[in-house]
């Protein structure tokens, strides 16, 4: 349902997210009519239905945010009209933040609600299950980009009729880096006849000061935004008339695409923090002002095995180049590398002067990968230099320590058993030092390391494949890298509350916020004290004070105040996302208690939670009975999981006919569910994704004579380079073609080396040399590599128990003025490569996670570009066609998107990067 096939997507609306990461809900309404058309009719209806006779009208879009002393209660409401004279489909989509919890989400139809129900999950799972097994329509949550989840639901629309969707969901707000965030994006794609953005922020503790602007906001726009700020409101709208949406007068195109960004912070003059207490539930924000910071005593333990080859270990090095810069002189720090050996910059914490700082970075400057990963040993050389250094009194005694882990993989080399690492760390740190793991990419085993930071007063942060790798690494740390309060202890009447939410917290960092919620047992709040502790820089933290409660009727006078129960919401709130959180660790005992209470919470304020599900059942039609829509919630391991198994994005190529015809001839060697990756024409790199039903492509342009390396395993062993070759002359076009014309392959275990050509098969192993010739057909069997020639020009490799090469050779009329002989190479069975494997092939042997929208005609009628969002960007992708040679000479046509400009944003860097000096040498 993501809008691309013949699918007209008339609005896409990113919602309010109301909390301080940049993340944000989405809202899409569009029509479906011909759904099993060809590609090219699909650019064609496409661009027919984009017209202003298009019969799905978007009448309405509001997106309303209210946040009370931080938490947001946002509510999305869209409404459209079906103008044709007969009924259809509308579909109903929406990305929302995957920390926040639905609490509704309804339909008003010809007059009467549908409304969603929530579920135990396991219940809703069956009801699903049972409408899919009768054939009826229904959707899951899928995950979605790095911090959304998208749910959709379509429904079949009378003739001029309308339809209303409402959805809500609710969050507690996280203070980061001194403030926290309100974002929307906007793409509507069309002008929205009655559209407004409006956020009320209530803070009764004051607002310090609050921001309001927008990526796409000209000197016309600008005026629109209005912000009305006081001592504790804030309101902020943004209405655009229809002709103030128009990029031109008459046009449909809207000026109206980017974020909608609202930054705001409250008044901190309190060392107490500030008390809110409302129908029988308090909460208590901490974040006293005028701290000094602790110095903190942190070791790096850097992963370099090969899986982090290329981008990976470049912006490994940028972000620590940034890093240690950023280290105060009263900090101590050590920088430890790992592989399958580890190797320590120091054997001691050293001082952040200016001098070690800078012989750190020419160090960390020289960071290269190879090996295998011993997460094991690293970690243990780590906490022992820590442990020695406290020993030693080589740190300051008010001092923090901590560990930061920066793994791509999953531990290969010494010990590998996870819950031993876990065990052995836990053990060693014995509670005297905080853990943070960030996994890079996703092969890492995330729950490991997430279980084995909190296990050790941490965190863990997934760091996404992106341009943006660096930035990601560096705001993680900016986030921690400054602690102001250690072990802190928050205290109240015992005989007054109950049902707290944590009260201890290992650490309070700069621009940070502690939140502890709880239920009154009474109302005499005479004697409601206070009391904080905590371990400072100078001297340890002490402060005790009464709580007085605000009456909001005389905060807000003027105000109808109808989100009078957000204390208790946020108190179930938070307490059930830390039920979740020790529902992943303990004893089995306390974990089933954990999620047995997680769950009943979740059901009693109708959260949709990771344990729960909200049902919606659509309406019965003439031509369908009643059947569910599901909304979930994935956890972040589900999330790691789908992204794996590359889910996201699969429907839009679901019914592409030319496409599945095609897999459905395949050889056996491209079987179903086995992908293929080839470099095969000008010269033209192709990953077929059978599991998605669908290809990407880019070409590579270089002058002849360079030499690429395609795949590099350095645990297997196995490295393939090829060498590229120009026409004879240039043609009258001007453009000269370039082709692989010779491939280098070592399996360095097996001692095997092959160079082929468009003339000959050298063979070497062992010291001997073998020549075959493409025009003999020969067998060539050994024990560790099967080599087979065919008269037609096909060469196979079989590597023992590794993958399989099949090398093609073409041949041009010797005559031919420019074109020249040239060769092509196929990859298969790459699943039983490392997962360390990398190249301008091999990056991809694992899969690639994409998303595709946006479809529009290009400049090929036949060829419509589109809009990919991969590895963290978006680039323009076509909808193209490449030659596969596979089954007979003349080649079959494959679909594929076609990445422009070198393959600039699919592949990890640049072509550059792949560069190698030699056939048989590594980058």
């Amino acid at each position: 349902m993501s809008g691309l096939l013949g699918i007209q997507m008339l609005l896409l609306m990113w919602g309010c997210a109301c909390f301080w990461s940049i993340t944000a809900g989405a809202l899409i309404i569009s029509e479906d009519n011909d759904v099993s058309k060809g590609m090219g009719n699909q650019a064609n209806s496409r661009q027919k239905r984009s017209t202003s006779e298009s019969t799905v009208e978007v009448h309405s879009v509001m997106v309303e945010c209210t946040v009370t002393s931080r938490f947001a209660h946002t509510v999305m409401t869209s409404t459209a009209l079906n103008k044709a004279n007969s009924s259809q489909e509308i579909f109903f989509e929406v990305e929302l933040p995957k920390t926040a919890f639905i609490t509704n989400f309804s339909m008003e139809i010809e007059g009467k609600v549908y409304v969603g129900e929530v579920k135990e999950k396991e219940k809703a799972k069956k009801q699903y299950e049972k409408a899919v097994s009768t054939g009826q329509t229904a959707g899951l949550v899928k995950a979605s980009g790095r911090k959304m989840e998208k749910f959709s639901v379509h429904v079949n629309i009378a003739a001029e009729s309308n339809v209303t969707f409402i959805l809500t969901y609710e969050e507690l707000l996280q203070r980061k880096l001194g403030h926290y965030e309100i974002l929307t994006r906007v793409k509507p794609n069309t002008v929205i006849q009655q559209f407004q953005i409006l956020t009320n922020i209530y803070e009764p503790q004051g607002l310090s000061y609050v921001d309001a602007k927008a990526t796409f906001l000209s000197n016309e726009l600008l005026p629109l935004v209005e912000k009305t700020v006081t001592d504790k409101k804030a309101h902020i709208s943004f209405s655009p008339t229809p002709e103030q949406q128009r990029k031109c007068p008459g046009c449909d195109g809207t000026l109206i695409e980017g974020d909608f960004i609202i930054e705001y912070d409250v008044k901190r003059d309190k060392r107490l923090g500030e008390i809110q207490i409302v129908n029988g539930y308090f909460v208590h924000f901490f974040a006293p002002p005028d701290l000094h910071r602790v110095p903190k005593n942190v070791v790096f333990i850097i992963d370099r095995s090969g899986s982090m080859y290329g981008n990976k270990i470049k912006q490994t090095r940028e972000a620590m180049l940034a890093i240690l810069q950023d280290l105060h002189q009263e900090d101590y720090f050590a920088v430890i590398l790992f592989d399958n050996v580890v190797n320590c910059w120091k054997e001691s914490l050293t001082k952040a002067t200016k001098e070690n700082v800078a012989e750190a970075m020419e160090y960390v400057k020289g960071i290269r990968d190879e090996g295998t990963t011993n997460i094991n040993s690293a970690m243990l050389r780590g906490i022992n230099m820590l442990v020695q250094d406290r020993q030693d009194n080589h740190l300051p005694e008010k001092s923090m320590d901590m560990i930061i882990l920066l793994t791509d993989g999953m531990p290969n080399d010494g010990e590998s058993n996870i819950q031993k690492i876990q065990q052995n760390v836990r053990e060693a740190m014995g509670g005297n030092m905080t853990l943070f793991c960030l996994g890079f990419g996703n092969d890492v085993d995330y729950n490991f390391l997430d279980v084995m930071s909190k296990e050790n007063k941490g965190l863990a942060r997934r760091i996404f494949e992106a341009s943006d790798a660096a930035l990601q690494l560096q705001g993680f740390y900016d986030e921690v890298s400054s602690p102001l309060l250690l072990e802190v202890d928050l205290k109240y009447p015992d005989n007054q509350v109950d049902s707290l939410t944590t009260r201890h917290f290992n650490q309070l960092f700069n621009g940070s916020e502690i939140v502890v919620a709880g239920r009154l047992m009474d109302n005499d709040l005479d004697n409601f004290l206070v009391e904080v502790f905590g371990q400072g820089f100078e001297e340890d933290f002490s402060v005790e004070g009464q709580a007085t409660v605000s009456d909001w009727d005389v905060l807000y006078p003027d105000e109808e105040y109808i989100f009078g129960d957000f204390t208790e919401r946020l108190w179930a709130y938070l307490t059930i996302q830390q039920l979740l959180e020790k529902s992943k660790s303990g004893e089995p005992d306390e974990k089933a208690n954990a999620t047995a209470k997680a769950l009943d919470m979740s059901l009693q304020y109708n959260f949709v939670t990771p344990l729960t599900s909200m049902v919606v059942t659509k309406p019965e039609t003439e031509d369908a009975t009643a059947s569910p829509l599901i909304a979930d919630k994935l956890t972040e391991e589900q999330r790691q999981q789908a992204e794996k198994a590359q889910i996201m994005g699969t429907s839009y190529l679901s019914q592409m006919t030319p496409m599945r015809s095609y897999l459905s001839q395949l050889t056996p060697m491209s079987s179903s569910g086995i992908p293929t990756y080839f470099v095969d024409g000008d010269p033209h790199f192709m990953i077929e994704l059978p599991n998605r039903n669908d290809a990407l492509c880019f070409n590579i342009n270089d002058t002849p004579g360079t030499i690429f390396n395609l795949v590099r395993d350095s645990i297997s062993g196995i490295l393939v380079n090829g060498q590229i070759i120009g026409d004879k002359k240039i043609p009258p076009d001007g453009k000269i073609n370039t082709y692989f014309w010779k491939f280098g392959i070592i399996h360095q275990i097996f001692g095997v080396k092959l160079e082929i050509t468009t003339q000959e098969i050298l063979v070497l192993q062992d010291g001997k040399q073998v020549k075959l010739l493409w025009t003999d057909m020969a067998s060539l069997k050994g024990d560790n590599v099967d080599l087979l020639v065919t008269k037609d020009g096909k060469l196979t490799v079989t590597l023992k128990d590794s993958v399989k090469f099949i090398i093609l050779l073409h041949k041009v009329w010797k005559k031919h003025p420019y074109h020249r002989d040239y060769l092509g190479i196929y990859t298969v069975d790459t699943h039983l490569l490392s997962p360390s494997v990398h190249g301008l092939l091999g990056q991809f042997y694992h899969g690639i996670d994409f998303e595709v929208t946006n479809l529009h005609p290009g400049e090929d009628p036949e060829k419509p570009d589109a809009t990919m969002f991969v590895k963290g960007q978006e680039i323009n992708v076509t909808r193209g066609w490449q030659r596969d040679f596979r089954r007979n000479w003349k080649g079959e046509n494959v679909p594929c998107w076609f990445v422009h400009n070198n393959g600039l944003g699919l592949i990890d860097g640049v072509e550059a990067d792949y560069i190698v000096s030699d056939l048989f040498t590594a980058v």
